[in-house]
């Protein structure tokens, strides 16, 4: 069992390697915003590298469109491409991939994916995610899973057609070949596990580990006390957009129902049913049995309930990008603070809740696209203090080095350093957020995307909220600093410095005396 697990794990983090070593933007081979994940051939997941949550937990959705799109089964060598929100994807920068895997018999193996968040793909502000989006088509290219390659090779026109409506498509080609790489890499190495212990051997293997993972999980549920818990929390637009939660633990089983939650709105803060299902399968793993085999396997025991419609299962034409990236890290809120009622020995207090989205970017000939999320402070929990300048919940990327960004983009980095002051305090305190400070070498467009800043990560068990988060704009030549919300768009000019700072983490119990 263990080399098996440890097997069919080492393929996906392999093809993690290649993508980064092979990309081109800053973003995934620095950030390594991407993930990867091999496939049985059901299409139930396996196996993953632990990369991101919003990712990985999404990434079935869109392999089970890949299959529906061709009558339940992709031929092997066959590569599908997709982005399409309401089609297995979660928003329009992230492009997934998906192969179907052959042993030299013919036999379908099973399938790998891999998934590249692409800094542009047009749309109406540089890198893809504009605040001003009232419905998905002002958000760049939308693609539905579409056949991008076979054995006769891959098909350039439909590459053409993705570069074209972005606005570096050197870049966009680039990072595509880096995750048909990723997948050859993945491919290869299923075809090797196959042929050394046999095909038959390796489809009981890939079963064998997702049940394994379901029984150590349902037994860490049947651990839990039984009964019902609610909590609710809200995004910060307009009056407040409201996500609740109810959390029911059965016996071996767990039932989330997001009933109650607000409509969706013609704002980019909308999470399509993929980014929810992920979030709760996030929370779910992290107090269950964090250190099972991380497959299909581990959510048996997890129903997820969402109505339609609503901020938590948004439909066509909503705009969803920030949903993804936003939405996703208030519903992990929220889960953790239902949970909390059942489990306050085992749950942290809030961590920054938000992926402070900061995008940077213009067209011509000139044309560049800059996307990051920054760091922020983690909530104490009951055992240890949350640790600073950390990427938490649904994201789990790296930041771009200085010296990678100013050798890539028209900017200068001016500072990048803790926050001193922005924790929470408790007996176990919250962690410190980020300031990060960028000047525009060029006339560009400043795009952010970012939550708590009107009320920072509550603390729990009497710990103490963390500091909410500030956006600056300092202008060229001007001595104040020009107060932000927590997203728009605006016009930089060259000189024009950007600060972001993040929220620190909550505190978890009564701060020492």
């Amino acid at each position: 069992m263990e080399v098996a697990r440890h097997a069919l794990a080492g393929v996906a983090e392999e093809m993690g390697v290649a993508l980064r070593r092979a990309a081109y933007s800053p973003n995934i081979k620095e950030r390594a915003d991407c993930s990867a994940a091999v496939f049985d051939p059901d299409g139930q997941m396996v196996a993953q590298a632990e990369h991101i949550p919003v990712h990985l937990g999404s990434m079935p959705a869109s392999v089970e469109a890949a299959l529906d799109a061709m009558d339940g089964r992709l031929p092997p060598e066959t590569q599908v491409l997709a982005n399409d929100p309401y089609a297995g994807g979660t928003h329009l920068p992230d492009l997934t991939l998906v192969a179907a895997v052959g042993d030299d018999d013919g036999r379908l193996l099973g399938y790998v994916a891999n998934r590249a968040h692409h800094a542009d793909v047009g749309g109406a502000a540089p890198g893809s995610m504009p605040a001003t989006a009232t419905d998905i088509a002002m958000e760049g290219l939308r693609i539905p899973p579409t056949v991008v390659a076979d054995a006769h090779g891959v098909r350039e026109d439909v590459l053409a057609l993705v570069a074209a409506n972005s606005r570096t498509p050197g870049e966009r080609r680039g990072d595509l070949r880096a995750q048909f790489a990723a997948n050859h890499v993945g491919a290869r190495r299923l075809r090797e596990l196959a042929a050394r212990g046999g095909t038959d051997s390796l489809q009981e293997a890939m079963t064998a580990v997702c049940d394994y993972s379901d029984r150590r999980v349902r037994a860490a549920v049947a651990e839990m006390p039984d009964g019902t818990w609610t909590a609710e929390d809200a995004l910060e637009v307009g009056d407040g957009v409201t996500i609740r939660a109810k959390v029911t633990i059965d016996g071996e089983c767990v039932r989330v129902d997001f009933k109650g939650s607000d409509a969706q709105i013609p704002v980019n803060l909308n999470a399509v049913l993929a980014v929810t299902i992920s979030s709760t399968w996030f929370v779910f793993r992290m107090l269950t049995d964090p250190s099972a085999p991380p497959n299909a396997g581990c959510y048996r025991a997890c129903a997820v309930l969402a109505p339609r419609g609503s901020i938590v299962h948004a439909v066509a034409p909503a705009p969803v990008a920030a949903g993804n990236v936003e939405t996703s890290q208030r519903i992990v809120d929220v889960l953790l603070a239902a949970f909390a009622q059942a489990l306050p020995d085992r749950v942290p207090a809030a961590s920054q809740g938000t992926m402070n989205n900061v995008l940077i970017g213009s067209g011509g000939d000139d044309a560049f696209s800059y996307y990051e999320t920054i760091a922020g402070g983690e909530g104490g929990t009951p055992a240890r203090a949350g640790m600073s300048g950390v990427h938490t919940g649904m994201t789990n990327t790296r930041n771009t080095p200085a010296e990678a960004m100013e050798l890539a983009y028209p900017l200068r980095v001016w500072r990048a350093e803790l926050r001193d002051g922005s924790a929470g305090a408790g007996r176990h305190p919250g962690g410190e957020g980020v300031v990060r400070e960028i000047e525009a070498l060029a006339d560009a467009t400043l795009t952010l995307q970012s939550e708590r800043r009107l009320r920072g990560p509550w603390g729990l068990a009497g710990g103490r909220d963390g500091h909410p988060g500030r956006n600056w704009l300092i202008h060229r030549g001007e001595p104040d600093a020009e107060a932000l919300g927590s997203k728009g768009t605006w016009p930089l000019r060259r000189g024009d410095r950007v600060r972001i700072e993040t929220p620190g983490g909550g505190g978890w119990g009564e701060p020492p005396a």
